[in-house]
């Protein structure tokens, strides 16, 4: 009996050191440059960023050289792609710098050849681009629809890009509070109780606020300062495409 408890013992140390978590400063670059270059409200220096691109390149070489590993818990992976299509979009609006819009960047055709088909990311040897890490990495992998308020596509109407990066150990904070800033901004959101305006991205995305359990005015109260009524008819706002600075 002792033999097979010493077995065991042994195993289980043998298992656990072959457990990997991302670098602990793995992170560290972005959530500086965040902090240096986007204001609380969101409005990022891309002048600032292109400045400081050795530091952005240092970056995003750590990324390419730590892919997430399948013993990461969830939360350290959905952050790593986050962080990583955000920093990615910096790159690419400071590569094209100046421009008015992202959608100047690449053509018209969704998923054909629209800016957010550009394969300029490499990871773990994958090319990738921007489409990839959102609907492959993200949406597809993980159902939590928090994520529309945590990438951020360069524009005025997406939801502010975070001046501090996204770690998994605050990341359901961090989602959360994003979720809340959102649907309170009235810039990017009118919530009313019975005439709501809201973001495009409710529409563009219906189905990942939705599940047989929640309506789409469900999920909003969730994180709105004001509950809209159930039967309240929804219009959307136009989007504005203009960059984010």
């Amino acid at each position: 009996m002792k033999k097979l408890l010493a077995a065991i013992l042994l195993s289980t140390i043998v298992l656990f050191s072959f457990v990997q978590s991302p670098p602990t400063d793995l992170h560290k670059e972005w959530s500086e440059l965040l902090k240096k270059h986007v204001t609380p409200s969101g409005k990022v220096n891309y002048k600032g960023f292109i400045k400081d691109s050795e530091k952005l390149n240092t970056y995003l070489r750590k990324l390419e050289k730590n892919p997430p590993k399948n013993d990461w818990k969830k939360n350290e992976t959905m952050a790593y792609w986050i962080n990583a299509y955000n920093a990615y979009t910096v790159r690419l609006i400071c590569d094209n710098y100046p421009v008015k819009s992202i959608k100047e960047i690449g053509g018209k055709i969704p998923f054909v050849n629209s800016t957010w088909d550009i394969k300029f990311i490499t990871i773990d040897g994958e090319e990738m681009d921007l489409n990839n890490i959102e609907h492959g990495k993200l949406r597809k992998q993980y159902k939590d629809a928090r994520v529309h308020f945590a990438l951020v596509c360069a524009s005025k109407s997406c939801p502010i890009l975070r001046n501090e990066a996204y770690v998994g150990n605050k990341l359901d904070a961090q989602l959360k509070d994003q979720a809340e800033n959102f649907l309170k901004d009235p810039f990017r959101n009118k919530v009313d109780k019975t005439n709501p305006k809201l973001s495009k991205i409710f529409d563009w995305y219906g189905m990942d606020f939705k599940s047989k359990d929640m309506t789409l005015i469900q999920y909003i109260n969730q994180y709105s300062p004001v509950k809209i009524d159930e039967k309240a008819k929804i219009e959307y706002l136009d989007y504005d495409w203009g960059l984010n600075e």
